[in-house]
């Protein structure tokens, strides 16, 4: 969101100096929230004679990009304009596409979903790297089978680098490399952003074809910033059957429509859609109700992306660190559906 303010203001010139008021450094913050933007200019002059005018192009700018957001820009004036701000050296340039996987509450198996995706796309021979981005219930270690990787620094062109844990020729960085597994996280948002732009910036991707974001359930200001940080191109939903978790989605899904954010949705997986236990496999138990993600996708104009059943080798999958997708042709089929039409969703948004 930030890069995208700053991208717009660069047409913004200072009649004065001929330079753009990004790259002259006249921006001395930038905050957004889902319905504000405010922006701070700093004048070296006392009482700049183009200071009014500018500001006015700035709202105007903003005003015209984010129709739906307030828009407040502060004059100050005295002392040197901050420094440009350096840009941000990334080891995520040669990643090709990035899907972030999210749900409206926790408990829905988001991270197995995310773990048995990432699977399944690799399995149709693409690159695959997930950031656990989960920060505060890092679950892809276990879902892998790699709880106990310590990760590497090395040098690389002068900068340190983050080499990640790879299971079954996916790419893994998550915070819970970095912590006990019994340990509390208590960590304020300030803590939590910082270490998830480390993790995002320094770790060594190398070239992928898909990155898997594994976020947090819910929403709030740890997504904003992994939208502020990658360039998304598509959402994907996890959602039960149940009322209570469906209601959650909405929530969601006004994030990402949101104009401040506009991340398409690839769709919504209906996650525990029904229960077959290992005796009976043609019978189908619907413990948490039938059908209601779907319904929900429908009646909100979002592509329903497919149904994935309660059965034993998920389970046992998520348990022994071998998603189900590697193990069980059924798992893999259903995962493989999923994964086409998300590829096919992705590739298409971000051209």
């Amino acid at each position: 969101m930030e890069n995208e303010i700053k991208r717009l203001l660069a047409a913004v010139v200072h009649p004065e100096t001929g330079k753009d008021i990004v790259s002259d450094g006249f921006i001395e913050h930038i905050a957004s929230t889902a319905n504000k933007i405010t922006i701070v200019l700093r004048f070296a002059k006392t009482r700049d004679p183009f200071a009014g005018k500018i500001r006015k192009q700035v709202e105007t700018i903003l005003q015209e990009h984010f129709p739906q957001s307030e828009i407040l820009v502060v004059i100050k004036e005295g002392g040197q304009p901050p420094r440009p701000e350096p840009k941000t050296l990334t080891t995520t340039g040669g990643i090709a596409h990035i899907i972030a996987v999210a749900s409206g509450k926790g408990g829905v198996g988001k991270s197995t979903v995310t773990a048995n995706l990432a699977v399944a796309l690799r399995n149709m021979g693409f690159r695959v790297g997930i950031l656990d981005a989960d920060i505060y219930g890092p679950s892809q270690p276990k879902m892998f089978g790699v709880e106990g990787y310590l990760p590497d620094a090395v040098q690389e062109d002068g900068m340190d680098r983050i080499v990640p844990a790879e299971s079954m020729d996916i790419k893994l960085m998550s915070i819970g490399f970095f912590i006990k597994p019994t340990d509390a996280l208590l960590w304020r948002g300030a803590m939590a952003v910082n270490a998830l732009k480390q993790m995002i910036h320094q770790t060594q991707w190398g070239t992928l074809d898909f990155l898997l974001c594994d976020l947090p359930p819910g929403t709030g200001d740890i997504h904003l910033s992994i939208i502020g940080e990658l360039k998304i191109d598509s959402a994907v939903i996890v959602s039960t059957p149940q009322q209570i978790a469906v209601a959650d989605v909405i929530r969601g899904v006004e994030m990402f429509r949101n104009p401040n954010v506009d991340i398409p949705i690839a769709g919504i997986i209906e996650n525990m859609a029904w229960f077959t236990p290992e005796e009976l496999p043609d019978n189908r138990y619907y413990l948490f109700g039938k059908g209601g993600a779907q319904r929900f996708a429908k009646e909100n104009n979002i592509n329903f992306l497919g149904e994935i059943p309660i059965v034993q080798s998920i389970m046992d999958g998520s348990e022994e660190g071998r998603p189900a997708v590697g193990i069980d042709t059924r798992v893999e089929q259903w995962y493989r559906n999923i994964a086409e039409q998300i590829v096919e969703k992705t590739v298409k948004s971000s051209r």
